[in-house]
């Protein structure tokens, strides 16, 4: 879809040195001291503060089991490979969604099949999947988009009556929970991100939450080459062991360097948490009363993440289409985001499944009016105030 040149603005809500940037972290000095720490000792590949991180986060969930990997990619397709689904199956997915979560689909040799989206949740809508079940679907994958938790007591009935495999993407998820549960705890496995936009940072890294400790062990293995100790083990003060490699394996290994960023960051994950849903309350509040679409409130009995603030930019209802809006907060120097076109809008798939937007309206329109405002616990009162301006500035035409 083109976009419009950024146009100029006589007077920017912000001034250009004073660029916000969309998803920067918050970063303190507890996470450098620790990073330098690891210099220090000379611990810079999978060691032991990847070991802490793993039970830091295992603890904060209630997990079974929790391996630190590289990212939530390398989660997913893990989670998809322990499982042993690849050539000849089916993996049912969200079309509202990054390409990474049905891109691992087809690295494990699947097939990803598309249900529809819930025009207010967002989500997968759970009524879409069962007539889309073959006696080739192995799995569900469900994706808490910004943090809202999927209906995941229909999607695991689903699951139960047909013996899916149930993966949770929860990239946004970190803080979610549903009904008492966290996310990354109800299916079989939960995927999470640690990219240097999401809730808590390592800059790349993502973890993987697994139920069934067979299938914890060979994701384990799978993660560093197939080999059977990792360097921790062959390296430490007990002296240097042999490996054995008992499958080809994938180089999906966290590093110390980026789990001592997460052991600190997740001490404040609560913290964090408070401050984002604080400013998105003040944005529901304050574009209440535009011709603009805001979030639906959480579901009862539920934690939202507050992961994004996405707004609908509806051209018809706002005056301003959807990528004209972007351009205009980038001339505000407000960075903005989308999360997510739908995956049909993209070539690849098009070409390879024949996909088309219009066969998941829902996820259509929504991927062509979403705009992500910035959400931060970095954020200052004065950054979510200049967010809000930006945007009344721009639907009201006051520019």
């Amino acid at each position: 879809m083109a976009v419009n040149p950024v146009p100029v603005v006589k007077n920017p809500v912000r001034p250009k040195e004073r660029f916000l940037v969309f998803g920067a972290p918050a970063i303190e000095e507890d996470e450098v001291n620790e990073v330098v720490d690891s210099l220090h000792t000379g611990w810079l590949g999978t060691g032991p503060k990847t070991h802490q991180f793993e039970e830091d986060f295992r603890q904060h969930k209630g997990a079974n089991v929790a391996i630190a990997v590289n990212s939530c990619t390398a989660a997913l397709h893990l989670s998809l490979i322990a499982s042993e689904i690849g050539e000849g199956d089916e993996v049912i997915t969200s079309p509202l969604t990054f390409c990474a979560t049905v891109n691992t689909v087809i690295h494990a040799g699947a097939t990803p099949v598309l249900a529809d989206v819930d025009p207010a949740t967002m989500n997968i809508d759970p009524t879409k999947i069962e007539a889309l079940i073959t006696p080739r679907t192995r799995a569900i994958m469900p994706i808490h988009l910004a943090g809202r938790a999927c209906d995941m007591d229909v999607i695991c009935d689903i699951a139960r009556r047909h013996n899916l495999v149930v993966i949770e993407d929860c990239a946004h998820a970190i803080e979610t929970e549903y009904k008492g549960q966290k996310a990354g705890t109800i299916g079989d496995y939960g995927c999470f991100s640690f990219y240097v936009t999401k809730n808590i940072i390592t800059g790349e890294g993502g973890m993987v939450l697994i139920k069934d400790e067979q299938h914890a062990q060979r994701v384990k293995v799978l993660s560093l080459h197939g080999m059977d100790k990792d360097a921790w083990k062959r390296f430490s003060n007990e002296g240097y062991k042999h490996y054995d490699v008992v499958a080809a394996g994938f180089k999906y290994n966290m590093m110390d360097l980026q789990a001592a960023i997460g052991l600190q960051q997740l001490k404040r994950v609560e913290q964090y948490w408070l401050r984002r849903q604080e400013i998105w309350q003040r944005y529901q509040e304050a574009f209440a009363d535009l011709p603009i679409g805001i979030p639906a409130d959480p579901e009862p009995n539920t934690r939202h993440a507050y992961h994004l603030y996405t707004i609908m930019v509806d051209e018809a209802r706002a005056g301003i289409s959807r990528d004209d809006f972007l351009n205009a907060m980038t001339a505000h120097h407000v960075g903005v985001g989308v999360h997510y076109l739908s995956i049909p809008e993209f070539t690849f798939y098009q070409e390879k499944y024949g996909w088309r937007p219009e066969q998941y309206p829902n996820a259509m329109r929504i991927g062509r009016q979403t705009v992500s405002l910035p959400l931060s616990a970095k954020l200052t009162d004065e950054d979510a105030e200049d967010v809000i301006k930006a945007v009344r500035t721009i639907i009201l035409g006051a520019d």
